[in-house]
């Protein structure tokens, strides 16, 4: 284990909090005859610039249980920074995560504990029976299709708010934007192991979605952003290598072609007036000509940037530090 970790706890829950004044109590009270008697714990609740009592609310449960702490955001930024805010600040064995609107049960998190017990750095739910409007459940239903396609990851709900992490996973991973429907592909490019459960799902009680029909489209925003950024950052000829590769080799292909059709075209029957005026089938096609150089420079370019970028990623690699991507035992 990592000598600087510093693990007070067998367990960490987070909860992000944004105007749920009505379940907050219930929550709490679900959670703790969950877990009293059973583990050391802390309950982190981090209120995400919420405008009703939910802060007011989440104190008096303070003053009652010295293990429930509070981390206040001033506005509100959104669940991936509310979420990023509590790992940093968890110190449990094992942390996990939970909506704040009572449609998370906590009647699972022994079943998330008893899955990472097995040996997975994380374990995401699958509300396979899911309580929400058909608005809700298509949309999801496509993006998790889009992203288990291109990641490779074989679990079905990469956005179920119930999830159990390892210690050495919640430090590794930051969380910002949108990054918190991804969290299960950001802990496997980091090298952990993910798996899922089937989770229990219930019906909304109190309130209304804090989630608008819009939050497909930028997820998949930040997918790309993810695909980008998280795989290619450091190695970015790869991507544009692969690109100016696919374009190069295209302007290529044509202009061998219009250079055989030349051929053809003046060779033929022993035709040898290489300046012609005259309009023909070889001046007719010309334009293509054109296409075929611009394919072949933007090909260039691209292989061009993508070696810039080796050579910025080669000099800013002196100044790597790998303090949450590998452990270290003994430096001394």
């Amino acid at each position: 284990m990592n000598a600087k970790e510093n693990i007070k706890y067998d367990l960490s829950v987070i909860i992000p909090v944004y105007n749920e004044e009505e379940s907050i109590l219930e929550l709490y009270n679900e959670i703790y005859n969950v877990l009293e008697s059973k583990l050391s714990y802390e309950i982190i609740f981090i209120n995400d610039g919420s405008t009703d009592c939910s802060k007011k609310i989440v104190h008096g449960i303070i003053k009652e249980n010295k293990y429930v702490r509070l981390i206040d955001f001033f506005s509100n930024k959104g669940k991936a920074e509310a979420l990023n805010a509590g790992f940093l600040q968890s110190s449990g064995k094992i942390i996990v995560t939970l909506d704040a609107d009572l449609q998370d049960d906590p009647n699972e998190i022994p079943n998330l504990i008893n899955k990472i017990r097995q040996g997975y750095d994380l374990v995401s739910g699958w509300k396979q029976k899911r309580k929400d409007p058909i608005s809700k459940i298509i949309p999801s239903k496509f993006f998790n299709f889009i992203v288990r396609l291109f990641s490779g990851i074989r679990i079905h709900d990469f956005n179920c708010g119930l999830k159990a992490y390892k210690y050495k996973v919640v430090k590794s991973i930051s969380l910002y934007g949108g990054m918190h429907r991804f969290i299960p592909v950001l802990a496997k490019n980091k090298g952990f192991s993910v798996s899922e459960i089937i989770v229990n799902h219930r019906e909304r009680k109190y309130g209304l979605t804090k989630y608008g029909s819009s939050r497909l489209f930028h997820g998949l925003y930040d997918f790309t952003t993810l695909l980008f950024i998280e795989k290619y950052f450091t190695k970015p000829l790869h991507l544009f290598g692969q690109l100016g590769l696919f374009f190069s080799t295209s302007g290529l292909l044509i202009n061998f072609y219009l250079f055989f059709q030349w051929f053809v075209f003046h060779y033929s029957k022993y035709k040898i007036n290489f300046f012609s005026s005259e309009v023909n089938e070889f001046t007719i096609i010309r334009p293509l000509l054109f296409l075929g150089i611009l394919l072949l420079l933007v090909g260039i370019q691209f292989i061009s940037v993508g070696l810039i970028g080796e050579l910025i990623v080669k000099v800013s690699r002196n100044n790597i530090n790998y303090k949450n991507s590998a452990n270290f035992y003994n430096t001394d």
